[in-house]
Formats: C-alpha cells, structure tokens, sequence
C-alpha cells in the first residue's frame, strides 16, 4: 500500500460520522396548530360570554319580560303595516283609472306598467311585466278569473294617433310566439295609437285581439274588464268565484 493510501484510510478512520439532520415542523403544521389554538380561545371566549349574559339575565330577570313584550309589539305593529298595505293595493287596484293623456305621456316601459296594472284590477292577480330585450313578443302575461292564459304585446305611441300605426309585422311576430312560445289561450296587441286596416284583418284571421286606442280608452277608464270589450275570445277554461 503506498503511503498516500495510508493517509487517506487513516483521515477517513478519523473523520466522525455525519450527523442526521432532525426534521423541524413545517410552516405548514405549524399554521394550523395557531388555527387551532385561536379557534380554542375563540370557543372559550364566546362561551364566558353567554355564561355571561345567562347569569345577568337570570339575575335580571323582568328584563326577558320586557323584551318579550317589545317582541310581540314589534311584530304586531309590523303584522299591521302589511295589512294595511295589502288593503291599499286592493282600493287602489279596484279604483285604479286611466286617461289617454296619462297613457300618452307614460315612457314605453310605464305603458307596460300601466297595462299589468289594469289586468290585475280587473282580477288577473298573476299578471306581471315581462317587456324587454328578448321577450320574444311578450310584455305582460296574466291568468283571468277564468282560467284563460293572456299574451299581450304593448305597442306605446307617445304622440298617440299621431304616431306611426301598428302594422301587420308586429302582429306576426305576436302570431308566431304567443301560442307556441307562451302558451296563450287569448293574444292580444295594445296600443294607444293607431292600427292599420291590413294589420285589423291579419289579427281576425289568425285569431289574435287588437286593442286599439278607442278600446284602450274604454277599458282603462274603468268600464269593462278587457275581456268583456273584445269579440270572440275564447270560452272559459275553468268555473270561477270572481265575477
């Protein structure tokens, strides 16, 4: 063995050896062991203080009457406003009326509104405002007394009759959805304005209902219902307690 060989098997006898590195505990565990912990003194906390407030209440004791009494007043007093309320909306739908001038000056979607609102008055409490972009020929829908599914396409004129007429375009489009899309038993185009001859006869044969101004004006005022001003709607689906 050469002496270099010799050295180098003596240093390596010699050296001590490595020492295993100890694994210290990740950020990770460490994280949630102070979630834990937070949580723990969180428990504790809340739970000191409902111990807290059950002590003060049971040494306290007329203050659960009073507030058992502020509750039973709250909730009367709100339970009061809603009928109110309800009551209102019932004089108000019942009494509700309408002049051609105030249609007239009603922005698109107000006329749509307005037409919603004269169908519930008249008994259809389901009628709602479905105007927009992609109502696919459909403004308001609504359900009358009698069982009879609506489809009405409001067409607003702010100069009224002298705004352009309603044409028979727009009843096609009212022809094309308003059965197969909405399922309607009665389709009904209102306008405030005018309607044009070829448009009246295209809504007789495909069986659809024009109101025009001269109708609108009728129904609004609060004479008819609107099923009672147009001709030869269909008959009723089912019996009904409103008139």
């Amino acid at each position: 063995m050469s002496p270099r060989s010799r050295k180098a098997r003596a240093a390596a006898i010699r050296r001590p050896p490595a020492r295993r590195r100890t694994r210290r505990p990740g950020k990770r565990r460490q994280r949630a062991d102070d979630r834990l912990i937070g949580f723990l003194v969180s428990a504790a906390l809340a739970m000191a203080l409902v111990v807290a407030v059950v002590n003060w209440l049971l040494a306290h004791w007329w203050m659960l009457i009073v507030i058992g009494v502020l509750a039973v007043l709250a909730s009367g007093g709100w339970l009061y406003q809603k009928q109110h309320r309800a009551r209102w909306e019932t004089v108000r739908a019942q009494g509700l009326r309408y002049g051609l001038s105030h249609l007239d000056a009603l922005h698109h979607s107000q006329f749509e509104d307005a037409v919603r609102d004269l169908m519930r008055r008249d008994g259809c409490w389901d009628a709602v405002r479905v105007g927009g972009g992609g109502d696919l020929g459909a403004d308001v829908k609504a359900t009358d007394p009698y069982g009879r599914r609506w489809v009405i396409q409001c067409k607003h004129r702010r100069n009224g009759l002298a705004g352009s007429a309603v044409g028979t375009p727009d009843l096609q489009v009212l022809n094309g959805t308003a059965r197969p899309v909405h399922g309607a038993d009665i389709a009904v185009i209102v306008t405030n304005g005018r309607v044009t001859a070829p448009a009246v006869a295209f809504a007789k044969q495909q069986r659809l209902h024009v109101t025009d101004r001269h109708t609108l004006a009728a129904w609004a005022s609060g004479s008819r219902p609107l099923w009672e001003l147009l001709q030869a709607v269909p008959p009723p689906r089912k019996p009904t307690a409103h008139p």
